[in-house]
């Protein structure tokens, strides 16, 4: 059987593609290394998924959403500050309040796992999508098309390969498509604590000189009626010590990174660490090729925009790949419009997360005066202000 797309990397952007193109009608090949059921452990992945209001239509769109076997948590209001580990905040602070710009939440946290059992349903069950996993995929391209031969034997051709398969993509290494990293020297450490005080929707993004600090409201369970994500950054060295610290001590320094408002805190399960860099290509096509969410950029997680910026990868590549007058797929017309329409944009949101790092990852006393000002200033200028809060929403 031949195929309309190949999508090589079954992951969230990869998985999320599949679902989207197969419920605009075309025939999808999906190719992942790993096999997938294993990806629904509670220990494969800790992270959280801040969602977008903006990315929701996508979910919404391919049943995704739907699907999901945990109620997302919506996000209500956002809280920024300033400060130092043990201390209180400094009282110039940030506030946004969603019922400022509408009726719809900022976004919703989903837990890492709860989008990879949805993706995998949707996967198995639509008939428009044949998945290999596990299996690797040899892809040779060509002005004609795409010729896919897997390890097992198989081949197939296709109108248009993706590369979903992430920030060391072998098919953009391939495709001789160059990359520019950029190096943190940061680790983030992934958590879940349970606390005594409700959340009320509220997220917190506190910065910190080794690195911004959030805590991400989450739905509760049968065990913990109040609930959060912890996501911090700090540099390496710190990063792995932490991670290697006893449960009463960690948790300890988790308390003094979030302070008092949720009351005692208690560690749920795991905790996990990841360094941390930022990454571009240079371009996003080649012949019958076209790149997509970590594969195409990778960006500090201080805004909670990765997953983000690839979802929206997705809908401007299946909104232009499932146009009933579209007859090739790999059309190099079509592949400039879907790099012009989300380079530019991912670009921005990467320089923007690498200077918020930059400016709020540091101790010196100037610059944190002028970020506290800076950020007072943002909370007195309402029109400012509404921007900032339907940009955190993605519109």
């Amino acid at each position: 059987m031949d195929y309309d797309v190949a999508i090589i990397g079954a992951g969230p952007v990869g998985g999320a593609l599949a679902c989207a193109l197969a419920t605009g009608g075309k025939q999808v090949a999906l190719i992942d290394k790993a096999a997938l059921p294993p990806m629904e452990h509670p220990h494969f992945d800790g992270r959280a998924y801040a969602i977008a209001a903006g990315c929701k239509r996508l979910l919404d769109e391919t049943g995704l959403w739907d699907a999901l076997p945990f109620t997302p948590c919506p996000i209500l209001n956002i809280k920024v500050t300033d400060g130092k580990p043990g201390r209180p905040p400094s009282p110039l602070s940030l506030q946004f309040d969603h019922t400022q710009v509408g009726d719809e939440p900022f976004g919703w946290i989903i837990e890492a796992r709860a989008l990879r059992i949805a993706i995998n349903e949707k996967l198995h069950s639509n008939p428009n999508i044949t998945l290999f996993a596990p299996d690797e995929a040899n892809v040779t391209r060509s002005a004609e098309g795409v010729t896919i031969t897997l390890k097992n034997g198989t081949s197939f051709n296709a109108q248009l390969v993706v590369a979903a398969d992430g920030r060391n993509s072998q098919i953009r290494a391939q495709a001789g498509i160059p990359v520019t990293r950029l190096p943190y020297h940061q680790s983030g450490v992934v958590c879940a604590i349970a606390h005594e005080k409700p959340h009320n929707g509220v997220a917190l993004e506190h910065f910190l000189p080794g690195g911004p600090f959030a805590q991400l409201p989450m739905s509760a369970s049968a065990e913990h009626p109040h609930m959060s994500a912890i996501v911090f950054t700090d540099k390496t060295d710190i990063a792995n010590r932490l991670h290697i610290l006893d449960a009463d001590r960690f948790t300890k320094e988790v308390a003094r990174r979030l302070g008092p408002q949720l009351g005692r805190i208690q560690l749920i399960g795991k905790r996990w660490t990841y360094p941390l860099s930022a990454m571009y290509a240079a371009r996003y096509t080649a012949t019958r090729l076209v790149l997509v969410g970590d594969a195409a950029h990778g960006v500090h997680p201080i805004a909670g925009q990765g997953l983000n910026l690839g979802l929206r990868d997705v809908q401007a590549l299946a909104d232009i790949l499932t146009d009933p007058a579209v007859t090739d797929l790999g059309d190099t017309g079509l592949l400039a419009a879907y790099q012009a329409a989300r380079r530019p944009a991912n670009m921005t949101m990467l320089a923007a997360t690498d200077l918020l790092d930059r400016l709020f990852s540091t101790n010196n006393p100037a610059i944190r005066l002028a970020r506290d000002l800076g950020l007072a200033a943002v909370e007195r200028m309402p029109r400012l202000k509404a921007r900032f809060m339907r940009a955190a929403m993605g519109n």
